[in-house]
């Protein structure tokens, strides 16, 4: 017990140096974060990302909801994100590992306590920072779902959140998984932020809260087409991005809304 603590002493100051100190080799590592993952998901085609805790037992009835989304989504043919350690992230991995004709992403972070990749994964892909890591998580999705979690999992439901409102990113649906877990928080929302005019009521329709796995998978489906309507607004109709998700359209025979 005794080396045990002596250990996580040892990691700890491990931590608190690394992101202390002022050393600017430390960039280096930084810089090394972000070329790994674009070199490594830069062609992935559509993904969605799942969160949530990393501390969901087997058991849980959000661990089988999330296998049985990963399941659903890559059933769809959609490639599966998530942070790559164990309880929510392993569930929807495992879920999407179920098939061969889709990715399993695993985006793990190098942590003192807790985090360790899981075996559901055909991409894995270690980082040194939460940030860079959080980047990946975000850039490469057409959607983010948010299962119940703790100070990690609302760190990045918010800043999925903060970036949709100041337009950083566009037409990329949130949806959040456990009415009933997240219920305070969204009365809070609305109590509290919007009462007091830190928000808007545009603000919090950018959420969806639902348990229903069925109309997730259909919203995120039919979401696409907006997806590509915005890339060709915004003249990038020549990225690879816009290519996989038109092909992925094609490939899929789904009718793009302004057509129809």
């Amino acid at each position: 017990m005794e080396r045990r603590k002596h250990n996580q002493i040892l990691l700890d100051k491990k931590y608190v140096r690394d992101y202390k100190s002022a050393d600017v080799w430390s960039v280096f590592k930084i810089i090394a974060d972000f070329v790994q993952g674009f070199d490594e998901l830069g062609d992935l085609g559509p993904a969605v990302t799942i969160f949530g805790s990393a501390r969901t037992d087997v058991e849980d009835p959000y661990y089988k909801k999330a296998v049985k989304l990963g399941d659903m989504l890559g059933d769809k043919g959609f490639n599966v994100i998530t942070g790559g350690g164990p309880g929510i992230m392993e569930a929807a991995n495992k879920g999407a590992f179920r098939h061969s004709d889709v990715e399993s992403v695993g985006l793990n972070v190098d942590l003192p306590m807790e985090q360790s990749a899981n075996v559901y994964t055909t991409i894995e892909q270690d980082f040194e920072y939460f940030f860079s890591r959080k980047v990946m998580l975000i850039k490469y999705s057409i959607a983010y779902v948010i299962f119940p979690g703790g100070f990690g999992t609302l760190d990045e439901l918010f800043e999925a959140l903060t970036l949709a409102q100041t337009r950083k990113i566009a037409r990329v649906r949130i949806f959040v998984v456990g009415e009933k877990f997240y219920k305070p928080l969204m009365k809070f929302m609305r109590t509290s932020l919007m009462a007091e005019g830190m928000i808007d009521q545009e603000d919090l329709d950018m959420i969806t809260v639902t348990d229903d796995l069925k109309m997730i998978v259909r919203e995120i489906e039919s979401s696409i087409a907006e997806q590509i309507d915005e890339l060709e607004e915004e003249g990038l109709d020549s990225t690879k991005y816009y290519k996989s998700l038109s092909e992925f359209f094609a490939h899929r025979k789904i009718k793009r809304g302004k057509d129809s």
